[in-house]
């Protein structure tokens, strides 16, 4: 198994593919990752709309605090499962049909979310939904946008090209999806439904763009029954277990705390406006992640965790951040600690996913890719933990042992920092 990160090699479908240099239907010689993409971005879109309206719920329907971060927790139920089974069924019966359905289960999200006001049930489903989207588009989406980013579709791609365009899709949908319903609901009409009609429009067009991109891989998987297809040998990888799997839950916990959990805390600070801090500190750390993607790769390294461990450092960072912004009641100081969060999330995600195709190899990306971002999203359940144990708890002192739990994960991190490279 190589140590490069291109290690993973596209398997073209049945019929003639394109060649090197070639336009497909028309397209310019950008290549036909610019299609899932696109995809990609508006399942993107659907997972975070929901993050700068948890306030909003708060106000206007008056549910608990708890409740509240329910919904945002509960959508890693429906992302975990779906990371892992659409992910290994893609390498099996290729990644279109399976990515087609996480564009369903994306209309069916958003139109049950749109129901929120008749009752807390249609946004708790809504969220599962909108979860297995994002797991479809994370673990299906992101291995077919790597496949195309290399030849024989896109053979001037440089080795990185896939990661950093699969995670930009990914960041920059959750912030286009955050700033559109974050503005509906300071300004516009109808908060409560009007974002979720918004999202249906723009992804309606895409089951049509997928059906027309090109099939990268469809080996057929492991013979047998289907349930054998989940079995994804390199998630026991030494390099996985002890390097990936200590530190990429801190991407989300650094995300959903940053821009989920810290507008609750800011109430008395942003008054009115906490529904435009909740959307500037969603966007600030997603754009800020975005900027870094393109140079993150400089960050990573093929020799050690160099970019893995920065990654948690700065989350550490940004979390004791945010502790002051809680203490001060500091909105700009909460600003900063997302922007602090932000660079940690784009080298997080580069370096992680990198870290996962040079692990997996040409036959399990996809399964593996989903594996990474099941344990990563775990990271997404932290506000509600937090928020369930500030009754009896102080949140600052919270948020030190929190930040303790980062810098054990470094510690382990820098251990197996040079260990378990895989094999040339």
């Amino acid at each position: 198994m190589s140590v490069d990160t291109g290690a993973t090699q596209a398997v073209p479908s049945a019929g003639p593919g394109p060649t090197p240099g070639s336009r497909l239907g028309g397209r310019a010689a950008r290549g036909p990752w610019i299609l899932i993409w696109g995809a990609v971005f508006v399942c993107s879109w659907g997972g975070n709309q929901f993050s700068p309206l948890l306030l909003m719920y708060e106000d206007r329907q008056h549910y608990s605090s708890v409740l509240v971060n329910a919904f945002l927790g509960v959508y890693v139920l429906g992302l975990a499962p779906a990371l892992l089974v659409a992910g290994s069924l893609s390498d099996r019966h290729g990644r279109k049909p399976v990515l087609l359905a996480g564009l369903g289960a994306a209309l069916v999200g958003s139109s049950l979310l749109a129901l929120g006001p008749f009752g807390p049930e249609f946004l708790l489903v809504g969220r599962l939904f909108s979860g297995a989207t994002v797991g479809v588009a994370m673990a299906v989406g992101n291995s077919w946008i790597k496949e195309l980013s290399q030849a024989p579709f896109d053979p001037g791609a440089d080795r990185a090209a896939g990661a950093r365009r699969a995670s930009l899709a990914f960041t920059l949908g959750s912030g286009s999806g955050a700033l559109v319903a974050g503005l509906i609901a300071q300004w516009g009409p109808i908060p409560e439904v009007l974002p979720f009609v918004i999202h249906l429009l723009v992804t309606i067009p895409f089951v049509v763009v997928v059906l027309r991109a090109p099939e990268s891989h469809r080996s057929g998987g492991v013979s047998g029954p289907w349930w054998r297809q989940l079995r994804i040998p390199t998630a026991s990888h030494r390099r996985f277990v002890r390097v990936v799997v200590v530190s990429c839950p801190w991407i989300f916990a650094g995300a959903a705390i940053g821009y989920g959990y810290l507008p609750t805390q800011l109430r008395a600070a942003t008054g009115s406006w906490g529904l435009v801090f909740a959307t500037a500190a969603t966007v600030t750390a997603l754009g800020v992640s975005s900027a870094l993607q393109p140079v993150a790769r400089r960050i990573h390294s093929a020799t050690s965790a160099r970019g893995l461990a920065v990654m948690v450092g700065l989350i550490a960072a940004g979390l004791g951040v945010v502790i002051v912004a809680i203490s001060l009641q500091s909105v700009w100081i909460g600003l900063a600690a997302n922007v602090v969060i932000g660079l940690g999330m784009g080298i997080g995600l580069v370096s992680g996913l990198q870290e996962v195709q040079r692990i997996a190899g040409s036959a399990g990306l996809a399964g593996l890719t989903g594996v990474f971002y099941a344990v990563a999203y775990v990271g997404f359940l932290a506000p509600l933990a937090i928020a369930a144990l500030s009754a009896i708890v102080p949140v600052t002192l919270i948020l030190l042992i929190v930040i303790g739990l980062a810098l054990v994960s470094l510690a382990l991190v820098l251990v197996s920092f040079r260990k378990h490279l895989p094999a040339a």
